[in-house]
């Protein structure tokens, strides 16, 4: 598994008191086999957190299902986060269109 990290800001433009309307500060994962990357994001002001978000193939992009959480990368991307101390992982789901806490290590 390969892994690319890349820092992003997503802010409004500054009032004229310098303040934001609104202000992300985020990370975005990019774990690979070589053939897919699975894509996550973590606020930098929930340390402790991430969410695993969806597929990317090609120029195809996909959620997750629930059958995802038992694939080989999502798994190496779990164990790459807690390693990274991330103890709090949610997966988007697209079913519901929510996200959902994973409880234990198999999804």
């Amino acid at each position: 598994m390969m892994v690319e990290v890349s820092h992003h800001v997503d802010a409004s433009e500054p009032d004229a008191d310098g303040f934001y309307d609104y202000h992300y500060e985020y990370e975005i994962y990019e774990f690979t086999d070589g053939v897919r990357t699975l894509l996550a994001r973590a606020y930098c002001d929930e340390r402790g957190q991430a969410a695993l978000m969806g597929w990317r193939k090609g120029v195809h992009r996909h959620l997750l299902t629930k059958r995802d959480l038992h694939h080989p990368l999502f798994l190496e991307a779990m164990a790459y986060l807690r390693m990274a101390g991330k103890s709090k992982l949610d997966w988007l789901d697209s079913k519901s269109g929510s996200y959902v806490q994973i409880v234990n290590s198999d999804g």
